[in-house]
């Protein structure tokens, strides 16, 4: 008969969501480069490449690091010119994690806008497969406030984060911060969301 052992516990209680506010004028430019872009949107489109509407009910604009020098992308290296700084912080809180790894590097990272009625439904990792092991963390950033509802539920936590516009969050890619998105009641949310990886050379 298997028998669990209940440790002693530790005052400590950290869930390792790191948390930050993104300047509002950078969000609302994101936010103008989705809607000029629609012919780049694919509704519902997962890390896989397949369409599972069931699972993540969103419209998401792609875009990998190569495209960041494009004209137009301007507004994103203004963003993870943000993002690192926001990096350094999270490292400040857990040197450990500094000491292990000396460079991450960004990979595709998605622009997504969800509107009344959708979400992600499907409780997930960002970390969930061989194709996947090089995350170390995941980041997002809510462009938007939202009337109601699109919260991003921690399951493993029971936390639920409110979408505020600039509220960037960073949190490791691993199966301990599963998470989905709670279904918009009203109104539309805006997100920027993506990982920080291993470096693949």
């Amino acid at each position: 008969m298997t028998k669990r052992v209940k440790l002693e516990k530790s005052h400590l209680t950290p869930n390792f969501i790191g948390s930050w506010t993104m300047e509002t004028l950078i969000c609302d430019q994101i936010i103008a480069y989705y809607e000029k872009n629609k012919e780049k949107q694919i509704q519902g489109q997962t890390g896989r490449g397949e369409i599972k509407l069931e699972t993540k009910n969103r419209r998401d604009i792609s875009i990998s690091p190569k495209e960041l020098n494009l004209k137009g992308n301007e507004i994103f290296n203004k963003y993870f010119e943000n993002l690192f700084e926001f990096h350094k912080d999270y490292n400040k809180q857990w040197p450990f994690l500094a000491s292990m790894v000396s460079k991450l590097e960004i990979g595709r990272f998605n622009i997504g806008k969800y509107v009344k009625g959708q979400h992600f439904k499907e409780i997930h990792t960002e970390r969930s497969n061989l194709g996947s092991l090089h995350r170390l963390l995941a980041f997002m950033t809510y462009l938007n406030d939202v009337e109601a509802g699109g919260s991003t539920y921690f399951s493993h936590y029971d936390l639920d984060i409110k979408p505020q516009k600039g509220l960037t969050i960073i949190w490791p890619a691993e199966w301990t911060h599963a998470h989905k998105g709670n279904i918009i009641s009203s109104g539309s949310k805006y997100i920027i969301t993506g990982w920080l990886n291993f470096p693949l050379e």
